[in-house]
């Protein structure tokens, strides 16, 4: 099937990003697609292949430029978070009571809870995790420097931000291995591998979900006999304006929390090290002077990957973007991982680049309310990662190709074998 686009231009050829084989493309493949698209006048419109287990679902608008991209963002009465959800297609009522975290509301609930949660990362609380997070890193590559060669993924950047967020939250260090299970399950569940025991996507994501809300569940239980200092206590505990947090809302935040907290930050260390691997010289250029470059090189190692490949708005009153005329209820598909190499905002986009500056890419979303929360959190993990690396094994290189998540919604890294010099 091909894109459609309702403009002037016709038909951009060979083009879905509803087809699911669109996201098995080799990566020059689906860079090249994103190039073609962003010089398509107007906007593109996609139409949604059916996913086994969901309704049906209508198609959508492409936003694959900077400006367009931008411009949903900051103007959320227009493009909503909350009607018919985040994804390409509609969650069907089920999801609804598992995934409408804040990252699915629009202001003034989003805001309300926003600022409840936001009290988990101020800058006095991360400075505390800012320990454990150096000790966290230490023990992984610690660990692993004697073997000469291990899984980048299951090895090194997964386990990271796994055990800081678990750490933050309070979940007992037994249920690590449980936790990262379901969230893969919850991200992944269009790839085969992950949804193999289930029998569509559907079940896939109820049952990883579930399975982690029953977790908070009996945790928010033993919070409210006996408090503690962990995150989990804070959001049973706290209160804006006289309320507290429901138990729904709690479940639904853990899970925001445990996926978004694990996957994105370990696939952009993943990355962040094939980048090294394949750009020598750049990754010389950090390792010379690798406090100075640190924050130039993690914001692009965000750049250049994108973690996060879309998020979706609905259009809640008619208006005009890019010169195509939308109505209530039209779908549009924010993609980060095309603005962040448009041509119009990034020199050389296509060049991975420890220096650049300015570097204001949209890999955290772009700046509106729905901005990520935790992003100073995740630029902290990868610092102190690529510290530790860098300082323990200088020479890790990966090999091979990554073997990646089928998915167009993360950017994500199932497998990657990396190589280094044994430390004893």
């Amino acid at each position: 099937m091909s894109t459609t686009t309702r403009t002037s231009e016709g038909k951009v050829a060979d083009i879905n990003l509803g087809d699911p084989m669109f996201w098995a493309r080799l990566l020059p493949e689906r860079y090249a697609a994103f190039a073609q698209l962003r010089e398509t006048a107007g906007l593109t419109f996609h139409e949604a292949l059916p996913l086994p287990g969901m309704p049906p679902s209508t198609g959508w608008y492409a936003l694959v430029r900077y400006a367009d991209v931008v411009e949903a963002t900051t103007h959320p009465a227009i493009y909503s978070n909350c009607v018919g959800a985040i994804r390409t297609f509609d969650w069907p009522a089920p999801f609804w009571d598992v995934f409408e975290s804040i990252i699915a509301m629009d202001n003034p609930r989003h805001a309300r809870l926003r600022r409840l949660v936001s009290k988990a990362f101020t800058p006095r609380i991360l400075a505390d995790v800012e320990a454990s997070i150096q000790r966290i890193a230490a023990e992984i590559v610690e660990r692993v420097s004697p073997l000469g060669a291990c899984d980048l993924v299951a090895d090194l950047a997964a386990a990271l931000p796994l055990k800081v967020i678990c750490a933050m939250l309070g979940i007992p260090s037994t249920a690590y291995d449980f936790v990262l299970e379901q969230s893969n399950i919850i991200l992944g569940a269009e790839d085969p591998e992950y949804a193999a025991q289930v029998p569509d996507f559907f079940s896939a994501l109820m049952k990883a979900s579930h399975s982690l809300i029953a977790l908070m569940e009996e945790m928010c239980k033993a919070r409210e006999a006996r408090p503690t200092e962990d995150l989990t206590s804070m959001l049973v505990h706290a209160e804006i304006d006289g309320q507290k947090l429901t138990r729904e809302e709690i479940a639904r935040f853990f899970i925001l929390l445990v996926v978004a907290g694990n996957e994105t930050t370990r696939n952009a260390i993943c990355h962040g090290v094939r980048y090294c691997t394949e750009c020598p010289d750049q990754r010389a250029i950090w390792a010379a002077d690798f406090e100075r470059v640190a924050p130039s090189a993690v914001e692009e190692i965000i750049r250049y990957a994108s973690p996060v490949i879309h998020m979706r708005r609905t259009v809640t009153q008619p208006t005009l973007l890019a010169g195509q005329a939308l109505e209530p209820g039209d779908k549009v598909v924010l993609y980060y991982q095309s603005a962040d190499r448009d041509e119009r905002v990034f020199e050389d986009p296509e060049r991975f680049d420890v220096l650049r500056s300015p570097n204001n890419h949209v890999g955290f979303g772009a700046p509106g309310p729905h901005y990520c929360l935790g992003a100073h959190l995740a630029r902290r993990e990868i610092t102190v990662m690529f510290r530790e690396l860098f300082q323990r094994l200088p020479d890790i290189r990966t090999v091979g190709a990554p073997d990646l998540l089928l998915s167009d919604f993360v950017f994500g890294v199932k497998r990657q074998r990396c190589t280094f010099t044994p430390v004893r």
